[in-house]
């Protein structure tokens, strides 16, 4: 056998490596064949560092590639460091040792590559060995039809993929190329792995995304399991599915796959309300323990739907949803109230709105559940339609034999038509003021009220037929303005508060309305969580739907999805980019929201409605009651001894809120501006006269600074 020549120049070099390693430490320590061969063992080293670090194999093999140099840098420090050559010559013992390792072992020839040998350099042909014929899987003849037989033999042209023989091929009916084969593993008792789409795909010559791979069930008469496959080979279908799909096969492929506009879920049916014009998509989510992630614009792309807030709405419901797609926008149409519909039933519900899906809204007149009267809270930008919403909760209360108070910032033509049909209304923070202060002293009057079944005082039970009084609805327009104005903003806000915490026990409902629900602006958080738990909140247009959606989550306990109200309901028409290209302005088909809003139900759910029109141009006469519903004469005479009842349009009584100036106070009016407690009305919040006030607390402090100051 020959010698490979790197094999024979390896040995020569340990031969001629060995006395160097022994002799030249002795005799010159300080020569630089030292550094070499110690630097060169620092490589070794490193190589044996980096290659016990690597995850890749062959580790042993770059460790044993590296041991001469590192075994020769510790013949070289060791000879160095003894004296002499050592005792019994141990620097040339090993050295030589070293030396016959390399020419045995050969670490750095024999393992550079892994599984290679030098070729010699003459070959000596080798006679072929005979050829050994492996036997094929048998297969016993089971008189499968023509198109298991072809696929049999399409599958062992490509060598029995994932070591499987097919079974049975069945034709899907009315397809040319679809079918379904069964596999089973060839070897009994293995499971089949390692099979892919591609590797059953390649012997019928069609594309990997046309085959799907689902296990056997185990049925009567034949097996499944680990060991058994169906593969559905369908270019037919898919081809199909492409070009025209079902409604089924296109949720599936754009909606509901990972990638779609709700990933998960599944189509349960598709209907079609033509009388509406509406098209439903009822959907649920496959895994029960999944929620609905739903992106709108997405789904609309999926479905071919124009991407239009106005006329494509979602509705969840747990792991169910319905997407609504409208022909035109739903929630244009006009809903003309009536007084059948404002009409309270026995527990004090009538109809306020519809729902873009055409549900009746109902809002409440007092809370039968609670015992109790209702607060409300109505926000909105100007003209978004709070008014409007007045005029038929009014209606519905008054129709409910209440009284309503109603009370504005500044007079305009809708409250001042209102005020024909309520007990009584007021244009200035004044009168807001003194229908508060008066409400707040109705509950102390009503509280010593005798009921005359037992001549005892009782709590107000809404529908009790011996209760003395009836239940006094207080409105306040603009409030966040009233709550802010410089002569009576705190007795508005202070006196707000309290009726909120207050009133329902004694029959009194306060119904402030404003554009925004937030504390800088007037509604405290104690004002908010009252109004919010018993009432059912009406967001109508906030200037955006950013605004209209924080408004409606600050009124929610837990933030649900909140509908969206934009400024107009607009149709697209048409193609923007062609209109872009040919210079043509956008179509103004805007319709006003007016009169939408979100109303929040009492289980924090956001549902979108437009509310009832009730048409000021015409007689509100036909929504309203016959008789104005009024106070007793009880009540009346007891708030004209308090002095809060007479024509709250009056100016300011002396002492009404704040105590006359004396004197000496002088004639600049900054004593009684704010003072409040003064007079027979009360309200206010302690006298804060000329007289020098003794500062025994923080809150005296307070007060003191706010007199001095004028603030």
């Amino acid at each position: 056998m020959t010698t490979p020549r790197s094999v024979a120049l390896e040995r020569l070099a340990y031969t001629l490596a060995a006395p160097v390693l022994a002799v030249a430490p002795n005799l010159y320590p300080d020569s630089p064949v030292n550094q070499v061969v110690q630097l060169a063992g620092a490589a070794g080293i490193g190589g044996w560092f980096l290659a016990a670090k690597s995850d890749e194999p062959g580790a042993g093999r770059k460790i044993l590639r590296w041991s001469p140099l590192v075994l020769a840098a510790a013949i070289d420090v060791t000879a160095k460091t003894t004296t002499g050559f050592g005792p019994y010559w141990l620097d040339g013992l090993l050295a030589a040792t070293w030396a016959a390792a390399g020419y045995l072992v050969m670490p750095f020839s024999r393992h550079t590559r892994r599984r290679h040998r030098p070729a010699l350099a003459a070959p000596v042909p080798q006679p072929a060995p005979a050829e050994v014929l492996e036997e094929p899987v048998a297969q016993p003849d089971d008189g499968a039809d023509l198109l298991t037989r072809d696929a049999r033999m399409l599958w062992e042209q490509a060598g029995m993929p994932g070591r499987t023989y097919i079974v049975k091929a069945t034709r899907h009916p009315g397809q040319q190329h679809d079918m379904t084969i069964l596999l089973r593993a060839s070897e009994t008792g293995r499971p089949i792995t390692g099979l892919t789409e591609a590797a059953v795909a390649a012997p019928f010559a069609v594309h990997s995304g046309d085959v799907v791979l689902a296990e056997v069930a185990i049925q009567p008469g034949r097996q499944g399991g680990p060991g058994w496959l169906e593969a559905h080979i369908t270019p037919d279908a898919n081809q199909r599915r492409r070009k025209a799909p079902t409604d089924q096969e296109r949720w599936t492929d754009k909606v509901g796959s990972p990638k779609g506009g709700a990933p998960g879920s599944e189509l349960v049916h598709k209907t079609r309300d033509s009388v509406r014009g509406v098209t439903f998509y009822r959907a649920k989510m496959a895994d029960a323990t999944t929620t609905p992630r739903i992106d709108l614009a997405k789904v609309c792309r999926g479905l071919g739907l124009p991407e239009d807030d106005s006329c494509v709405f979602v509705l969840v419901d747990g792991i169910e949803f319905l997407i609504s797609a409208f022909d035109k926008p739903p929630l244009s149409a006009i809903f003309p109230a009536t007084r059948e519909l404002l009409t309270p039933d026995a527990k004090g519900m009538y109809v306020c709105g519809y729902t873009i899906t055409g549900q009746p809204v109902k809002n409440m007149v007092f809370q039968h559940d609670k015992n109790a009267a209702r607060h409300g809270l109505i926000l909105g930008v100007s003209r978004s339609g709070k008014t409007q919403f007045f005029a038929i909760d009014m209606a519905a209360m008054s129709l409910a034999g209440q009284v309503v108070w109603l009370s504005t910032v500044r007079k305009d033509e809708k409250t001042s038509t209102l005020g024909k049909y309520i007990d009584r209304q007021g244009s200035n923070a004044l009168w807001m003021a003194r229908s508060l202060r008066a409400a707040k002293a109705l509950c102390e009057i009503r509280a010593e009220m005798p009921w005359p079944h037992d001549g005892e005082a009782h709590d107000y039970k809404p529908g009790d037929a011996r209760c003395p009084y009836r239940q006094l609805n207080v409105f306040a327009d603009e409030f966040m303005t009233a709550a802010q104005d410089g002569d009576f903003g705190e007795f508005i806000q202070k006196d707000g508060d309290d009726l909120t915490v207050t009133g329902l026990k004694y029959g009194i409902g306060f119904n402030p309305a404003g554009q925004s629900p937030f504390a800088h602006n007037g509604f405290s958080t104690e004002m908010k969580d009252n109004l919010r738990q018993n009432s059912r909140p009406s967001i109508f247009n906030m200037g955006s739907p950013g605004a209209t959606r924080k408004a409606a989550e600050g009124t929610m306990e837990n933030a649900y999805d909140v509908p969206t109200i934009p400024a107009r309901y607009a149709q697209q028409e048409g193609s923007a980019i062609e209109r872009a290209m040919r210079g043509e302005a956008d179509p103004e088909n805007g319709v006003s929201t007016g009169g939408v809003a979100i109303m929040v139900m009492d289980n924090g759910r956001a549902v979108l409605m437009r509310s009832l029109y009730a048409d000021f141009d015409t007689d509100l006469a036909e929504l309203f009651p016959d008789d104005v519903n009024h106070l007793t004469d009880h009540e009346i005479s007891e708030l004209e001894k308090r002095g809060l009842w007479f024509d709250w349009n009056e100016p300011v009584r002396p002492g009404e809120f704040w105590p006359e100036p004396k004197e000496d106070d002088g004639d600049d009016g900054g004593s009684r501006r704010r003072g409040g407690g003064g007079g027979k009305g009360g309200g206010g919040r302690g006298s804060k006269g000329g007289s020098r006030q003794e500062v025994v607390s923080a809150r005296k402090a307070l007060e003191a600074i706010k007199s001095l100051t004028d603030a």
